[in-house]
């Protein structure tokens, strides 16, 4: 080979050479770069299924107040409402003192609107709050109770009523007019049976059916039979909870 074309040769190579070298050098690395965008865009898309994507087992956690059932409101049952109830055992101005409890039971329901708040037979509870015995107080013989509890559904409420009271005096008069009825009664039916003996006969027989009730003792202290219906007054207003 000639020396002429050797070097020719030899600066193409070196020629060919450098150029390679510097586009080597100038070339960025765009591989890393690339990496870490990925990296990033992986992270921001955990973080997102982290804030809101679902919970375990792909439900989303319900929100509380849709969980929450709302609370009743209580029917009032206004203050005047007449309570009658019947007396569940016996009482008297002479065996019962101050303080004595007694029970009794719902005569007639109490209705708000069209509600039934308080159904018939429904238990209460009664307080004696006073007590005269004929034996031992001048005057006539009376017993005084109001009512202190319902039941209402399993529920006790307390109430505050009006006093009844029982005296010698008034029922008095009251069961002689009841006996007098019943003895007009049998004194007729004892004439139709057989004339003035069986009148008379009728007419003690119709005394004795004609006392019911409220009544009194020979020494004039009062009692208040089972079964007697006693009618108080709601003194304050009464908020029952129905489910």
């Amino acid at each position: 080979m000639r020396p002429e074309v050797l070097c020719r040769y030899l600066m193409i190579v070196c020629i060919l050479g450098l150029v390679g070298c510097r586009n080597s050098a100038t070339s960025p690395n765009t591989t890393p770069s690339s990496n870490t965008d990925s990296g990033s865009s992986t992270a921001a898309n955990a973080n997102s299924g982290a804030t809101e994507g679902p919970g375990p087992g792909g439900q989303s956690a319900p929100e509380s107040s849709a969980t929450e059932a709302p609370t009743p409101k209580p029917i009032v049952v206004r203050a005047g409402k007449e309570i009658i109830v019947t007396a569940d055992q016996m009482l008297s101005s002479k065996d019962n003192n101050v303080g004595d409890r007694f029970d009794a039971s719902l005569a007639e329901p109490i209705v708000v609107g069209d509600r039934v708040v308080i159904p018939k037979g429904a238990k209460v509870t009664g307080t004696v709050t006073e007590a005269k015995d004929a034996g031992r107080f001048k005057g006539n013989a009376s017993i005084t109770v109001t009512l202190s509890t319902v039941m209402i559904k399993g529920t006790q409420y307390e109430i505050k009523t009006t006093e009844v009271t029982e005296s010698g005096k008034g029922r008095g008069k009251r069961t002689a007019e009841g006996a007098g009825g019943g003895a007009v009664v049998g004194a007729l039916i004892g004439a139709l049976a057989g004339g003035g003996k069986g009148a008379a006969i009728g007419a003690g027989v119709g005394a004795g059916a004609g006392t019911a009730g409220t009544a009194m003792t020979g020494n004039r202290d009062v009692i208040i039979e089972p079964e007697t219906r006693l009618h108080f007054k709601l003194q304050d207003p009464l908020e029952v909870r129905l489910n």
